[in-house]
């Protein structure tokens, strides 16, 4: 989503630019990927994997997940992520709107059972707000939006790095038997599938990094591709145990509520809460951003490793939020956009909207 033009390093080219459909506004960003995985979803229903298929196709997935998170690894520069440390405040308050307000408000939905969710579609909800934060999605607003660009790339590498470890122990530790709980089983399954690839990762970055980097492309397609035969393999399990059955159009819209409620709750709050604590507009921006968002990447892989034949339930909530929020925050982030520019005081800080009768306004 990062623009190769002439701008800054860190200038990603808004998404409004890049109209994937001709039927929508560009204000609607419909991803091409959110079509495939609904595709990959109705292959599953039609076409589940049965039999010796639906293990060669288990046996896939597994290696599937190895690979991402190997990929994740070998990509992330941890000097790059150290060196980011200098705006801790910022980067203390995302985290902690990602791995501890999101988590309670997910406990909160249990209150929720039985009347508006059923069990398994609140642990999924109760999942979708334990998973790490976007990056790529979270600086191309955050850029749109005229913010801390710098500090949304670090806010988000941190989320994903932290998201790795503890993630999978969060699960473990608030969904109990849907999420596997410390069974000694569901804990090697996390250290041989998340963390030994992942440091694998890290540890051969010094000779992979610039193979990577020269096969981007080739390489994103391999992710996205992993993560559509992760998507069909968890939903031709859910198929065959018939576990589709509980999910009823009722259901379904009870489940969208709560998640539109969710979303507006962190909007609301990232914004006004990093307002109270004192940041600056550009600053607020990257937090509203990086610490709203949930990663259908990250989630998706981890989701298959802890919940097994559950997991095409445990994964629908955050397949749906994933698509809302590039909805509303697109809308949000064209929006600011459109702010005058601040003025900034001799501390750096902002000293609100330009008044000077000279003054320019730059997009």
């Amino acid at each position: 989503m990062v623009g190769s033009t002439s701008e800054p390093k860190n200038h990603v080219e808004p998404m409004s630019s890049r109209r994937r459909t001709l039927t929508l506004p560009s204000w609607l960003p419909v991803d091409a990927y959110i079509l495939a995985l609904v595709g990959t979803v109705v292959l599953a229903a039609l076409l589940p994997a049965r039999g010796m298929a639906a293990d060669v196709a288990g046996g896939a997935s597994t290696g599937a997940v190895a690979l991402l998170f190997f990929l994740y690894g070998a990509r992330l520069s941890t000097a790059e992520a150290l060196d980011g440390l200098k705006h801790w405040r910022l980067h203390f308050t995302v985290l902690a709107c990602t791995f501890l307000v999101f988590p309670l408000l997910g406990l909160a939905s249990k209150g929720l059972v039985p009347f508006v969710l059923t069990p398994e579609l609140q642990a999924g909800f109760l999942f979708l707000c334990l998973v790490p934060s976007t990056i790529q999605s979270s600086i191309a607003f955050t850029s749109i939006a005229r913010g801390n660009v710098p500090a949304a790339i670090c806010a988000g590498s941190f989320s994903s790095l932290t998201g790795i470890f503890l993630t999978p122990l969060l699960a473990a530790l608030l969904l109990g038997s849907a999420g596997g709980g410390f069974s000694a089983d569901s804990l090697l399954k996390i250290v041989l599938q998340l963390l030994v690839p992942f440091l694998a990762g890290q540890l051969l970055r010094r000779w992979v990094g610039g193979f990577l980097t020269r096969h981007k492309k080739v390489l994103g397609i391999v992710d996205r591709g992993s993560i559509l035969l992760v998507v069909y393999t968890a939903f031709s399990e859910g198929m065959v145990a018939g576990i589709w059955s509980q999910v009823t159009p009722a259901r379904l819209g009870a489940l969208l509520a709560a998640e539109a409620v969710l979303l507006a709750v962190m909007l609301a709050l990232t914004w006004y809460g990093a307002r109270r604590l004192g940041f600056g507009r550009e600053d607020r921006i990257a937090i509203q951003f990086a610490g709203s968002k949930k990663s259908l990447a990250a989630g998706l892989p981890m989701a298959s490793v802890l919940f097994g034949a559950h997991a095409s339930l445990a994964v629908l909530p955050l397949m749906l939020f994933h698509q809302m929020q590039l909805m509303v925050c697109a809308v949000i982030a064209k929006r600011r956009s459109r702010d005058p520019e601040p003025v900034r005081d001799p501390a750096g800080t902002d000293a609100g909207p330009l008044s000077h009768p000279a003054a320019t306004v730059t997009s």
